[in-house]
């Protein structure tokens, strides 16, 4: 039985990639708009990171209204990116929650963290504000310790209100300061803009995510490259103290 947000839209089929060293570390990834957790843990399987679970869930199939309500997996509703963007409060959140979740039942001494391509990028940026902020959007204590996030060619939404809330705390900015965070994004994506993941990256160090790395791909359309995926791999190992296959 999948879980089901507060619309009803029930969420697909969880794939789980077992680490094949140590258990240092737990990761949900999440795929974007249209894919599923199937392909991510393919994905996340020829990374060749062996201290790492990668928990790969898929998304509700729901009416899209940036594609004229054609009806695909996505973890929320979007219809055109802009920095105050009218936000699916409602679908971040469900998304978020029913991530975090997935990892509240890790072993206290394994790291965990989320990442994401693109739509799923977009929940693993707004999942690092929640656990900044220590709640969701709708109020609700955000209950994980998150220690890495990864975005490949997304954006954040929200990013436009994100200073101002977090300067309010002395606790969200501490959080803010400690998480580390990397984006990456093509320069010539045709889908997600490249100004709209600078723009991201820029209003998370602008308040206060001191660890938030952004690596731009020069004419790296809407996809990721073997090269990418090296890098997150090499910043995972070292953000998360990965032994390898030692």
């Amino acid at each position: 039985m999948g879980s089901r947000n507060a619309r009803g839209y029930e969420f697909g089929r969880t794939y789980v990639v077992r680490p094949k060293g140590k258990h240092q570390a737990t990761l949900v990834w999440l795929h974007g708009l249209g894919d599923n957790g199937s392909s991510s843990s393919q994905l996340m399987d020829s990374l060749h990171l062996p201290n790492i679970k990668w928990i790969c869930p898929t998304a509700p199939s729901r009416p899209v209204t940036s594609l004229g309500g054609f009806t695909c997996t996505a973890w929320f509703d979007v219809g055109e990116i802009s920095e105050d963007g009218h936000d699916d409060l409602e679908g971040l959140d469900a998304s978020a929650s029913h991530i975090a979740n997935l990892l509240s039942s890790e072993p206290a001494d394994v790291k965990v963290g989320i990442g994401g391509f693109s739509m799923g990028a977009a929940i693993s940026l707004y999942s690092a504000t929640c656990y900044a902020l220590g709640r969701y959007g709708t109020g609700h204590a955000y209950p994980i310790n998150l220690q890495a996030v990864v975005g490949l060619s997304g954006w954040l939404p929200g990013w436009k209100s994100l200073r101002s809330k977090i300067e309010c705390s002395f606790e969200a900015a501490r959080r803010a300061a400690s998480l580390p965070i990397i984006l990456t994004h093509g320069t010539s994506d045709d889908v997600v803009p490249y100004r709209f993941g600078e723009k991201s990256a820029q209003s998370l160090g602008m308040a206060g995510f001191r660890l938030a790395m952004f690596k731009p791909y020069e004419g790296l359309g809407h996809y990721t490259v073997p090269r990418e995926m090296d890098e997150v791999v090499h910043w995972l190992t070292t953000m998360l103290g990965l032994e390898g296959s030692r």
